[in-house]
């Protein structure tokens, strides 16, 4: 059984293979660490590619596009290994990234999955969007990072290099106890794409693992390399998959308002996207919506089948308010300006 399996899922992705693949052969030099390279359909030339300039990495190769969740499914049913990476295609690593990361796995067998801290490629001195130095959500079930409050990110001067307890961590580059994933069920295909991770993380919390950021490990991530920023499928996938983490994981307690309320909100931003000429963008949302509506029934049958492992309560990194109140009408733009007050009191 390897020991660590690096995990990277690429759908027509030859270019940023051919810029990022070599840091992480290099610079991934744990012992019993194999490279794994998950193609996902690719129509370009990606599996040629592999094949001739990287024959130590294994390949696996599937015949469609199965989407991020899904993807990641099939391909890790394949791999036997302790620890997985989830790493995109996208990421450059840097050298020693492994070694933290799996260093805090081992020292605590109670965490399901940490991250490294994400800083973007673009601009190295800032956090990236999508995940920064750990993620969160509010009582809503909006997400927001360390380093990364709706649009507003941090530059990072070192004010989140603590070892901290955290809610999600990135799927953008997720290193995974393996016998955690498989006990929460593993990713969950329906997502397809975003929030998946952030599913999958509530899940391991409520077996009673926690998720953790280690940001003495640190990548450069692109973001936005499959599926590009501030497009209507990207926001149909963002809105419809945040009613389905919201409906499989709260409790009933909480589902029945919470749900209703954050249709509401989501109703405001379609008419907000109306008015401001954004079309399509109105239509993604109201998609979104009747897309969920639809597989309520699915999931109310995945709901049963995580009753047994429901912990009610608040869990210890759910924020307690509203996220797009504190940012827009408190003005809180960075974490720090955040109420924690709860984790005082946090419920077991």
């Amino acid at each position: 059984m390897t020991r660590i399996a690096v995990v990277i899922l690429n759908w027509n992705g030859r270019h940023y293979l051919q810029q990022y693949l070599p840091s992480v052969c290099n610079c991934s030099d744990m012992p019993e660490t194999e490279i794994i390279v998950a193609d996902n359909g690719s129509t370009d030339d990606s599996v040629q590619y592999i094949k001739e300039h990287f024959p130590s990495v294994r390949l696996i190769e599937f015949s469609e596009n199965h989407g991020f969740a899904m993807g990641y499914c099939k391909a890790l049913s394949e791999i036997d290994a302790a620890y997985y990476v989830l790493l995109n295609s996208d990421v450059e690593v840097t050298p020693g990234w492994l070694k933290p990361l799996h260093q805090v796995m081992e020292d605590n067998l109670g965490i399901g999955a940490c991250m490294p801290k994400l800083l973007a490629h673009d601009q190295p001195g800032y956090f990236e969007y999508a995940g920064a130095s750990g993620g969160y959500i509010d009582r809503f079930g909006y997400p927001f990072c360390r380093g990364r409050i709706l649009s507003t990110l941090e530059q990072d001067e070192g004010q989140y290099d603590d070892f901290s307890e955290i809610f999600w961590a990135s799927g953008a580059c997720m290193f995974v106890r393996a016998s955690a994933y498989r006990k929460a069920g593993g990713l969950d295909g329906e997502f397809f794409a975003h929030m998946e991770e952030i599913d999958l993380c509530w899940r391991m919390q409520r077996t009673g693992y926690t998720i953790a950021v280690v940001p003495q490990s640190k990548v450069f991530h692109v973001g936005g390399g499959t599926l590009p920023n501030n497009t209507p499928r990207k926001l149909y996938l963002n809105y419809r998959n945040n009613l389905f983490l919201l409906f499989k994981n709260l409790p009933v307690f909480q589902l029945l308002p919470v749900i209703p309320l954050r249709m509401l909100l989501d109703g405001m931003s379609a008419v907000a996207y109306l008015l401001n000429g954004s079309g399509s963008f109105f239509v993604a949302v109201i998609r979104a919506h009747l897309a969920f509506q639809r597989r309520i029934p699915l999931l109310i049958q995945m709901r049963r089948q995580l009753k047994g492992t429901i912990r009610t309560g608040k869990f210890l990194a759910i924020y307690p308010g509203s996220i797009v109140f504190d940012y827009f009408i408190r003005r809180r733009r960075v974490f720090s300006q955040l109420d924690w007050r709860f984790r005082n009191n946090p419920s077991n």
